[in-house]
C-alpha cells in the first residue's frame, strides 16, 4: 500500500507527524477512510475512534480518541485539527 503523509493536531500540540497508508476517522456525514491519492476535501469530526494504519501493508495500528474538529486532505498531506486528541495506550 502507498503511504502519505498525515499531521495531528490538537490545542496543546502537534499529535502525529508522519506517514500512513490509511487513516479511518467519524466525519458528520459517518465513518471514513483516507487511502494515498484521496480526493481533496474537507468535512467536520464528530466524537469517535481515529485509526492510523502504519507499516508497509497497515499492519501497525494506533487508536485514539478525537473528540470533534476537522479533516483537511489535500494533494500534499492529510490533517486532523482535534479539539481533543488522546493516544489510547
Amino acid at each position: 500500500m502507498k503511504a502519505f503523509k498525515v499531521q495531528i493536531a490538537a490545542p496543546d500540540g502537534l499529535r502525529y507527524d508522519g506517514e500512513a497508508v490509511q487513516l479511518s476517522v467519524r466525519g458528520i456525514g459517518g465513518d471514513l477512510a483516507v487511502l494515498a491519492g484521496h480526493i481533496p476535501f474537507v468535512t467536520a469530526l464528530k466524537d469517535g475512534e481515529c485509526r492510523l494504519y502504519t507499516g508497509e501493508n497497515g499492519e501497525n495500528i494506533r487508536r485514539a480518541r478525537c473528540r470533534g474538529g476537522m479533516l483537511i486532505v489535500s494533494k500534499e498531506a492529510v490533517r486532523i485539527m482535534s479539539s481533543d486528541f488522546e493516544w489510547e495506550n
